[in-house]
């Protein structure tokens, strides 16, 4: 089988199985690596077989469904993955037209669907298909609250627009659902086209619409126009929508939507880019697939598919044993994968993952990958089976709801280990050189067992291990004296307490100023801390009411730690009593730079704008927290402003 072939048949199958079965077995990244390379092979033999991709749009009609005709043709989108592509097109315009006004939103990663409306009434909803013929899903589309039965206008449209599941419906379905859905896009298109409008109806899905593609009795002159036109008739649209003729400008705002899209509640894979005026869009015109006067700018994947080669199980420092995918490796957002967090046995049920299963897996916001679903089951996979003694130490395990623990935490190593660590972090007691590995040699070579052992090490101790010269004996013994002095608050997140981190262990000394406050706070009072729940009060209240718990503690103080408690004065700033949202980038610094500066000088941050909010800090390609401030009419500075009154709160 020549290359050319093989890659036709391999991208109709993975095509197949995407638009036509909704039931994905590639992602979007490897598909369009091979797409890519049958296009180049195109372009070098000058051969366009009758089965290629390059020749269509979507899928075939699915035979359930009744045939739509779409009065305009819809099209799929040309794409560019670097700012030099995409410069490339902006010239290509600007050599014709001049400095062209473009508009920029998001690309929504869902089902396109096409709506017809005659006298004011929606008549026909329908899937793209293949552009010119889609699948009547009206049955369906009825049941998307987000979507208008009736507009005010009373000519004949078509308008374009995308299904969506949210994030967070998506995570709420999940919670009860017999079979887990795979992702957000998936849960989309499924509902859609399922024959039952009632699995529709529980989806809750939206659907953002940003287009006119037919339109008779009314003149439209740009895609600014067409949106207002859009939000006049009741449609839901995004609000984010961008113009410029300021290519530089675009592209940092196309920078800031990546920098921000995991905060997002939708999948949004990449930017659309157009000629705002619908002269030049007409001008510019169609190639068989695509518009030339519009381009998708496509984000480095943030999904991959791969093999689960085998499942480790880690031991954290609550007890807890967390299953561990080992996977093939795989490329993901510029990194390269080779494990992804399962979560518990339960979901791994659920989701009928298996030792050679070929999974989704998903990376966000830079931590550890998640496994999202299956996109194919190999006939010999294995299932994998719960542990029944304790990787680490050997002893029994519980189970506690869904997850299973060490039954013997006091004297299992993994769990000793993982403790000391995070009481040695950065963030917690900061003590350099002192890592896991460190601590593991400590364990097994000195007979270390609880945290106050850490207190009793000294220089000659470790000059009797492998590794451990004069200076850097010295070095360690002197960074673990060093933490005897701390900030209380960073005693309280060096504690590993249930729920709380650095943010809660402030809000904690912030409410309470001293330990002993802490100590004797009941739960009721604890809960009424801002942000904090019912929850993470009952671990505050439970960890420092164990018996347990308060000796280790005072051990601690026998030893000689001492604890620098919050002031009881109030910072006098010029942040004070002001709650602050960071919102897009600032060139001058890190956000968590910016937080810590305004906190330092008397401030509150927040991460949503709220009423409670009186003052946003927006920088380059800030998006919907702004828009959000200007329509709660909170207090907006810019960054030069923000540096200011930094300056003037420090000198």
């Amino acid at each position: 089988m020549d290359r050319m072939t093989e890659l036709i048949e391999t991208l109709n199958k993975y095509a197949h199985h995407y638009y036509d079965l909704d039931d994905p077995i590639a992602a979007d990244k490897e598909y369009d690596a091979l797409y890519y390379e049958l296009i180049a092979l195109e372009q070098t033999t000058g051969e366009v077989r009758a089965d290629s991709p390059s020749r269509r749009v979507g899928g075939e009609v699915l035979k359930g469904f009744k045939k739509y005709t779409h009065k305009s043709r819809l099209y799929s989108l040309d794409k560019c993955q670097s700012y030099d592509e995409l410069e490339k097109w902006f010239a290509k315009i600007n050599s014709v037209y001049g400095q062209t006004e473009y508009t920029l939103e998001y690309k929504f990663d869902g089902l396109s669907v096409n709506l017809y409306y005659k006298d004011g009434s929606l008549t026909t909803a329908s899937t793209r298909g293949n552009g010119t013929v889609g699948e009547d899903v009206t049955a369906q589309i009825l049941t998307v609250k987000s979507v208008p039965l009736v507009i005010a206008f009373k000519g004949e449209c078509e308008v374009q627009g995308e299904v969506i599941m949210k994030k967070s419906a998506l995570r709420e379905y999940n919670k009860t659902a017999a079979e887990p859905l795979k992702n957000e896009r998936n849960a989309a298109a499924g509902a859609i086209r399922n024959l039952d409008p009632k699995v529709t109806a529980g989806r809750r899905l939206d659907v953002f619409v940003y287009n006119v593609g037919y339109i008779e009795g009314a003149t439209l002159k740009s895609q600014s126009e067409m949106r207002e036109f859009l939000k006049e008739n009741g449609f839901k649209v995004s609000d984010y929508f961008e113009t410029s003729c300021d290519a530089k400008y675009l592209a940092a705002a196309i920078e800031g939507i990546n920098e921000r899209r995991e905060g997002l509640d939708f999948l949004t894979d990449g930017a659309v880019i157009k000629a705002d005026l619908l002269s030049i869009q007409d001008e510019l015109g169609y190639t068989e697939k695509f518009p030339r006067f519009a381009v998708a700018y496509k984000f480095e994947a943030v999904e991959a598919a791969t093999v689960v080669k085998d499942v480790i199980w880690q031991v954290s420092r609550t007890g807890k044993l967390n299953p561990l995918a080992v996977l093939d490796p795989v490329d993901l957002g510029g990194a390269t994968v080779a494990r992804a967090t399962l979560s518990n046995i339960s979901e791994i049920r659920r989701k009928d993952i298996r030792i050679g299963s070929r999974v989704f897996v998903r990376r966000s916001n830079d931590v550890i990958p998640e496994i999202t679903g299956v996109a194919e089951q190999d006939p010999n996979a294995s299932e994998i089976t719960a542990p029944t003694t304790c990787p680490s130490c050997g002893g029994g395990v519980r189970a506690e709801n869904v997850f299973l623990y060490c039954a013997n935490p006091d004297k299992c190593r993994d769990v000793i280990v993982s403790k000391v660590a995070h009481y040695a972090s950065r963030d917690a007691m900061d003590i350099a050189g002192l890592s896991e590995k460190t601590i593991e040699v400590f364990y097994d070579k000195l007979d270390f067992r609880i945290l106050s052992d850490l207190y009793r090490i000294k220089s000659e101790d470790l000059l009797e291990l492998d590794g451990f010269q004069d200076k850097k004996a010295e070095n360690i013994v002197g960074a673990i004296r060093a933490s005897l002095t701390a900030k209380l608050a960073e005693f309280i997140y060096a504690l590993g307490i249930d729920n709380v981190g650095k943010k809660a262990a402030k809000e904690l000394v912030k409410a309470f100023k001293t330990l002993d406050g802490i100590k004797s706070a009941s739960a009721e009072e604890i809960e009424t801390i801002r942000d904090f729940g019912e929850i993470t009060a009952k671990c505050v209240y439970k960890y420092f009411n164990n018996e347990k718990n308060l000796k280790a503690i005072d051990e601690l103080f026998s030893l000689g730690l001492t604890l620098e408690e919050e002031e009881k004065t109030s910072v006098i700033g010029g942040f004070s009593g002001r709650t602050v949202v960071l919102t897009g980038t600032l060139s001058s610094m890190k956000r968590g730079k910016a937080k810590e500066l305004i906190e330092n000088m008397g401030g509150e941050t927040a991460d949503t704008v709220s009423a409670s909010v009186n003052l946003v800090v927006a920088g380059d390609s800030a998006g919907n927290k702004l828009d959000k401030a200007k329509k709660l009419g909170i207090e907006i500075i810019e960054e030069e402003e923000f540096l200011r009154m930094l300056d003037i709160s420090i000198s």
